[in-house]
């Protein structure tokens, strides 16, 4: 914590750049080449569907639930580990090690195949707690090192600076897909197989950057057993403080709401992209779909910085009121989607709201806050929030596509989560000055 300056411009890049380093596990990993590769195995071997805990379950919906069950531990953990960081001032040293769980295990995911399918499904849930675990704590620096007027433009910067460091990642990877036998490779499978590890040294690397900047708030307290449960106990302080803050309380159940629609889609896109798309060959699907994730990210940097323009212009609820009505369009279209030529289309609208949507929640919800030094506290039951919502929406996703043997009914479906959204958020506009401009 030496010379540590609030709104410092040093250590506001360095809390951004973290973006550019642990985005790149949710473009490979979660929306792109592991989907891709995911999905080669199955239909390699000519089946749609694998025992999971005794039962025939089409591979889709298998994906789904690991991912869900992924959701929940951290959903469970995250309380826990807030409570210790809150107690010891050490929210650096658990974002250190969720992005060591992570990105060794994005390394791990190399030896993913059917043969070794339960261990290969631990590893991709190890790789999601990584992940989702460290952005608790990354999160929590925000209200820390951020000035309120300052804190809309550095979190559309991270998500930008994730965006284009993401896909230059993915650029590479998609050499090494399209010429595989100049990198050496035998075929694409083990050039998938490569880009895994890549994945992990390229997040372990780069997060050293941040790390250097980066305030440690550590004190001289000692841990004891009773420090395990306070964060259960900070959850539940949270929980009744949210009782005289009608607007924050307000504002965390419309996006539980709407962000379990919203993750839901995101994570799932590419799964859908790769099985329902009708492509012509295996290999414009890998390319096809890899485009279209680019595509995605591309107009994500446009649609994260005119977000922020928009929120600064009309207020944060009204803009992401729009995004929603918005997000409930892309999933009806995204029913209908069949041709290569569709799915690019709707994959570029998911783009433009994309980034808009997860970087105005994260800002929204810190200029809600309450003057407090539990930060984490905070921002751990926002995530809780976002887990707890994901949990179901993954779920739900499985369960109709399951049921139903159709994704499109699933997708579909996500739209009732999006109108209540809409509809809470209605609400919600006539309630805090601070968020509608006038």
């Amino acid at each position: 914590m030496k010379n540590f300056i609030k709104g410092d411009k040093k250590v506001l890049n360095s809390w951004a750049f973290y973006d550019w380093a642990n985005s790149v596990y949710a473009l490979v990993i979660s929306s792109s080449i592991f989907p891709l590769f995911y999905g080669a195995l199955f239909r390699i071997e000519g089946i749609d569907s694998y025992s999971f805990f005794g039962v025939d379950t089409p591979s889709e919906s298998i994906i789904s639930y690991v991912t869900a069950i992924g959701f929940l531990i951290i959903a469970f953990i995250s309380p826990i580990l807030s409570g210790v960081a809150d107690y010891l001032g050490n929210k650096k040293f658990f974002l250190k090690l969720f992005c060591l769980i992570g990105s060794l295990s994005c390394m791990m995911l190399f030896f993913f195949s059917l043969e070794s399918f339960t261990f290969g499904l631990l590893f991709y849930g190890l790789a999601l707690i990584g992940f989702w675990g460290s952005l608790v704590f990354y999160n929590s620096y925000l209200p820390d090192i951020a000035y309120e007027e300052q804190q809309d433009k550095i979190s559309a910067k991270g998500y930008s600076l994730g965006y284009i460091g993401s896909v230059i990642l993915l650029l590479i990877n998609l050499a090494m897909l399209l010429k595989y036998e100049s990198f050496g490779f035998e075929n694409e499978l083990q050039a998938m197989r490569w880009s895994f590890l890549l994945v992990g040294i390229w997040w372990l690397g780069f997060s050293q950057i941040s790390y250097r900047n980066l305030p440690d708030f550590r004190n001289d307290k000692k841990i004891s057993k009773a420090v395990f449960f306070s964060g259960g106990k900070e959850l539940s302080k949270v929980w009744e403080l949210l009782k005289n803050l009608p607007v924050l309380k307000g504002y965390l159940l419309a996006f539980f709401v709407y962000s379990m629609a919203v993750q839901t889609v995101m994570i799932i896109a590419a799964y859908f992209g790769e099985k329902e798309v009708a492509w012509e060959t295996d290999s414009q699907r890998t390319s096809g779909l890899i485009i279209s994730i680019l595509l995605i990210q591309i107009i994500a940097v446009i649609g994260a910085i005119l977000t922020s323009k928009l929120s600064s212009k009309i207020g944060n609820i009204k803009t992401l009121i729009f995004i929603n009505l918005f997000w409930i369009a892309i999933c009806v279209i995204a029913y209908f989607v069949v041709t290569p030529v569709q799915f690019y289309v709707t994959a570029g609208l998911v783009g433009f709201v994309m980034g808009g949507i997860q970087s105005l929640s994260r800002s929204t919800y810190s200029k809600l806050l309450p003057k407090t030094s539990d930060t984490t506290s905070f921002f751990s039951f926002y995530d809780v929030t976002e887990k707890i919502g994901i949990v179901i929406g993954m779920f739900m996703y499985g369960f109709v596509t399951q049921i139903t043997g159709r994704v499109q009914n699933a997708i579909l479906f996500l739209v009732v989560f999006f109108i209540i959204g809409v509809i809470l958020l209605i609400r919600l506009n006539k309630l805090d000055s601070r968020l509608v401009k006038k």
